[in-house]
């Protein structure tokens, strides 16, 4: 495995609260790893191991510049590489709300990993909510594109995923919003501008 020749990795408030949810020494599998952040960071700090998966050019080598071991592959086509239990955690971390096979990707995520963890924009967060009152779509710091560029093509709430996690027989273990860095466990659904949810198929020992 390459080492991390990235001497600081400063991952973000946000990312440094959903790495506290993956053991120390877990073996992961990031995917839409972006540049390499969070699993740099969790291999420098946690003694964590294992790959990110990205298919943007410029970001699989700002990861191979980081000594992070990238996979440049497009998710929508999948995880039949990678068997069944092969990692401890699968991180999709700002991937879901990209993907058009969104649903068959988490359950590839509860195959893949003997826990999965996800974290995306929660479109339930209040001023997104106000904004829709007012007749316009929300432009905020985790939701900063316009409706007519972004590249999310899907948006949802704490609620919607805790629906989805049921209907595919997902065992939710923890679930949390996060506002600036700060953990929302009170009302996340309204006060928090991600969602964060730790979870396992239902069953697994």
């Amino acid at each position: 495995m390459n080492p991390i020749v990235d001497p600081v990795v400063q991952a973000s408030p946000d990312l440094l609260s959903i790495a506290r949810l993956v053991p120390h020494g877990a073996r992961v599998l990031d995917l839409g790893c972006g540049t390499g952040e969070l699993l740099a960071h969790l291999i420098k700090e946690r003694g964590c191991s294992g790959y990110g998966v990205e298919i943007n050019d410029a970001n699989v080598q700002a990861c191979v510049a980081r000594g992070v071991n990238v996979i440049q592959l497009n998710l929508d086509e999948g995880l039949a590489v990678f068997g069944d239990r092969s990692f401890d955690v699968v991180l999709q971390i700002d991937t879901l709300q990209h993907l058009r096979n969104a649903e068959v990707m988490l359950r590839e995520t509860a195959r893949v990993g003997r826990i999965g963890i996800v974290a995306f924009p929660n479109f339930g967060h209040w001023p997104n909510r106000l904004a829709v009152l007012r007749g316009r779509m929300p432009v905020t710091k985790v939701l900063p594109y316009q409706w007519y560029d972004t590249p999310n093509i899907r948006v949802g709430t704490l609620q919607d995923f805790e629906a989805l996690a049921l209907q595919n027989r997902l065992e939710i273990l923890d679930q949390f919003g996060l506002q600036d860095g700060r953990e929302i466990r009170f009302w996340p659904n309204a006060r928090a501008s991600r969602a964060v949810f730790k979870f396992q198929r239902t069953g697994a020992a």
